[in-house]
């Protein structure tokens, strides 16, 4: 069992296994930031900023700015400090500005602060306590003024007929 051809063996098989690990180890890196997420649990306090190149899952107390791909708030957990990321779904609280671009506010978070958004959805009970900016807004706010020609929006919302009941009231009366 410990004889010397026994060692020969098992030298020889755990040799080729050796140049294969780096590919490996380049496509993990690659794909990383799609596979892996980190955790805040509900029992750690973080002070500082958080920065996370992953998916970040917070259920504890962050006292600091996060900012990563996408956010998971769990319900219990706090932030204090600002929010930027990707995506977001907040189920906790939050004081602090808050910037994302898909932004879901579940029924028990509460956000104290500005949010800046792109796509937002609030379920009923969510509370924001802030004032609410669209980000496209806020980006295409110059483009106007250079523009010369009217924005075909607003061409297509001033020949919009009156309200049907409009139309009711008049042949009413």
């Amino acid at each position: 069992m410990f004889n010397s051809n026994n060692r020969g063996r098992d030298e020889r098989p755990s040799m080729p296994p050796a140049p294969p690990a780096p590919p490996q180890q380049q496509s993990g890196n690659a794909s990383s930031k799609r596979g892996m997420f980190s955790v805040i649990g509900p029992d750690v306090v973080i002070t500082g900023n958080v920065t996370a190149t992953a998916d970040l899952h917070i259920d504890g107390r962050v006292e600091g700015d996060v900012r990563c791909g996408s956010l998971a708030q769990g319900a219990e957990s706090q932030v204090f400090g600002s929010v930027t990321a990707e995506s977001a779904r907040i189920a906790g609280s939050v004081e602090g500005t808050v910037r994302v671009k898909q932004l879901t506010v579940e029924r028990s978070a509460k956000i104290t602060g500005d949010v800046e958004y792109e796509n937002i959805t609030i379920e009923n009970g969510g509370n924001i306590d802030g004032r609410l900016k669209h980000m496209s807004q806020v980006a295409a706010a110059p483009a106007p003024a250079a523009s010369t020609g009217p924005r075909p929006v607003e061409a297509a919302q001033a020949p919009l007929p009156a309200s049907p009941f409009a139309a009711a009231n008049e042949q009413a009366a």
